[in-house]
């Protein structure tokens, strides 16, 4: 059985029996509770204390990764600049969709209040950057307080530019600090897949303090919370048959057909990896050679999710209207930044580890607590097959309009650039 399947089971369970103690034995549900915190809480402070060394190390190698790529030729350069423009306006599209949909569908008030009660230790994990002082708050004047203190924005900005310094050194020195901190990434990866090991136990004595507390409306919330971010998620999908159709000038019937064994792909194995064989055969019936395929789709896989910077976004905003943080237009500005730069950093993690370590900084960011991801990412297998079918969807988009200009790249530098990435 795999993790994220043993994790959802958990909840589920956790969640039926904290409903049938609070209906049938009120009291004895308070008791299971009371003994259910301590333990679920200490699950969620294993998965915590990950964060920041993940965070960190993560996009100092996706900015060394990316800065590696663009060096390749013309083309990887040009696929680059437009895998980053669709991460910001996926980011952007969330900000705008998610209040929107919360608006027309909103969380019952009672779902939301009960919800609340029950996870009432739930706090704010960073602070909210002052509008008015903003240019001043996200430059850290100590980065080690920074990092003690979870506030993410600081540390991306610090870890971006100590990033793009890295590259400018050259040599050996580049070389020593790449190496370490992709020895730092992997080290994380290890401990927090540790801690997600152990994770159907945690989810269980979260789904038990839960559903002891807030009954069966517990289950409605879920799926409140999936519809929700799931229809971010097909809602930014939805537009990549318009980039296609016009950016790479096919018939949408065309593309549509294209595309589809991609999809079924990816719906069943929830991997754009294992997906890449049949985006390259997709896309060579969209006309487009290999020789850019070869080059553009690989990349894509590496660096590129379409759908990250809007799912992940709309949980944070979730969960802050959830928890009835207010947010300014300013705050989801700021918002749409975190959410495209912890995208460039986790797109190669599994969808439980990527969900932590993209989503945590942005729900800092914009004052939202992080302890119901500890209890939502048990549902994440659901939304996750909407974020594999998009990105692959969005990934032969992107391609064939990458191969509108196919014809300026010398078909020569393309098949080096092939060879270099292969």
């Amino acid at each position: 059985m795999s993790q994220p399947t043993r994790i959802l089971l958990s909840l589920i369970a956790g969640l039926i029996l904290g409903a049938v103690l609070a209906a049938w034995a009120p009291a004895t549900a308070l008791i299971a509770a009371e003994w259910a915190q301590p333990i679920g809480q200490a699950w969620l402070n294993g998965l915590q204390m990950t964060i920041v060394p993940l965070v960190v190390a993560l996009l100092i190698t996706g900015v060394a990764a990316t800065a590696e790529a663009a060096q390749a030729g013309r083309l990887a350069g040009r696929a680059i600049g437009l895998y980053v423009v669709v991460l910001f306006l996926s980011a952007v599209a969330a900000a705008i969709l998610t209040p929107l949909f919360l608006h027309i569908a909103p969380l019952p008030h009672e779902s939301a209040q009960a919800l609340r009660g029950a996870l009432a230790g739930a706090e704010r994990i960073g602070p909210v950057p002052p509008i008015g002082e903003f240019l001043a708050a996200i430059v850290p004047a100590n980065i080690v307080k920074a990092a003690a203190e979870n506030a993410f924005l600081s540390l991306i900005i610090f870890s971006l530019i100590f990033a793009f310094a890295m590259t400018r050194v050259g040599g050996e020195a580049q070389t020593l600090l790449t190496n370490f901190f992709k020895a730092l990434r992997d080290v994380m990866l290890v401990v927090i897949d540790w801690v997600l090991f152990v994770g159907p136990i945690g989810v269980f004595a979260l789904a038990l303090v839960v559903g002891a507390k807030a009954g069966t409306g517990a289950f409605g919330a879920l799926i409140h919370y999936i519809l929700t971010v799931a229809g971010v998620g097909l809602a930014v999908t939805i537009f990549a048959y318009p980039v296609a159709v016009l950016g790479g000038r096919v018939k949408l019937g065309r593309y549509i057909r294209a595309a589809l064994p991609s999809q079924a792909v990816a719906l069943s194995t929830q991997s754009s990896l294992a997906t890449l064989p049949v985006m390259i055969e997709g896309s060579g019936k969209l006309g487009v050679p290999v020789a850019v395929s070869g080059v553009t789709l690989p990349l894509a896989v590496a660096i590129f999710r379409a759908t990250g910077p809007a799912m992940n976004f709309a949980v944070a905003i979730y969960v802050a209207e959830w928890f009835g943080v207010p947010l300014s237009p300013a705050t989801l500005a700021v918002g749409v930044v975190v959410a495209t730069l912890t995208s460039l950093g986790s797109v190669s993690l599994p969808g439980t580890v990527s969900y932590v370590s993209a989503i945590a900084p942005v729900a800092a960011t914009i004052g939202a607590p992080v302890s119901p991801l500890g209890l939502l990412v048990a549902v994440e297998t659901l939304p996750d097959i909407m974020r594999t079918v998009g990105n692959v969807t969005w990934d032969i988009a992107a391609t064939t309009w990458l191969s509108r200009r196919a014809g300026k790249v010398p078909l020569d530098e393309a098949d080096a650039i092939l060879a270099h990435d292969t």
